[in-house]
């Protein structure tokens, strides 16, 4: 349930989930592997699990459409990362991304 703070930006909803523990920044290396931006730990498609995520779209301009992921990994660590979607999206986050949800899906069946 939502609280009744309405969370409309992506800042805003970055703040809430660092109050909720999700302090790292992700990014998806050129290995294909999830890593810290600190570059220490990195982490595999079956290490990963997608909590939730968030659309936002821009106000101004529809091009500036991002999706926020709320990610754990397999030892505890928790973090985010962001990525455009449509034609300006990083294919690498989107493949990656999409491969974490597929091997859900079948632990799920």
């Amino acid at each position: 349930m939502q609280d009744k703070e309405e969370l409309t930006s992506q800042v805003q909803v970055e703040a809430k989930l660092r109050k909720e523990g999700y302090t790292e920044d992700f990014r998806v290396g050129e290995d294909t592997r999830l890593r810290t931006l600190s570059g220490d730990k990195t982490y595999g498609i079956e290490e990963v699990k997608i909590v939730d995520f968030y659309r936002f779209e821009g106000e101004t301009n529809p091009d500036d459409m991002a999706i926020l992921y709320a990610i754990e990994c397999n030892d505890g660590t928790k973090g985010t990362i962001s990525n455009s979607y449509g034609p300006y999206a990083d294919q690498n986050i989107d493949a990656f991304l999409r491969q974490v949800e597929d091997l859900g899906k079948k632990i799920d069946d």
